[in-house]
């Protein structure tokens, strides 16, 4: 059997709004959901903590994250790869 195993673990695509913290980034996630009543998109979002061993992401870059054993209070996610880097402005 050569079939490719399926991960059980949750992973979402998010923007780094804050890394000020020591081995971890917030990350932004949006999603776009239809509103129930009114017929409308609407963008939701969530912030989640993530954790960054080395430090190398970066406020702006767009990363994929990983759900993971708790870490610490706030942190059950792990920042698994690179997306996009920041765009220099």
């Amino acid at each position: 059997m050569t079939e490719a195993k399926t991960s059980l673990q949750r992973t979402l695509v998010g923007k780094v709004v804050s890394d000020k913290r020591a081995k971890t980034v917030t990350v932004l996630v949006e999603r776009r959901v239809k509103h129930p009543i009114y017929d409308k998109i609407v963008i939701k979002s969530s912030k989640y903590h993530a954790h960054d061993e080395k430090g190398e992401y970066k406020l702006g870059d767009l990363i994929e994250i990983t759900e993971s054993r708790p870490i610490s209070k706030t942190k059950n996610w792990v920042a698994s790869r690179l997306v996009q880097k920041a765009a220099i402005v």
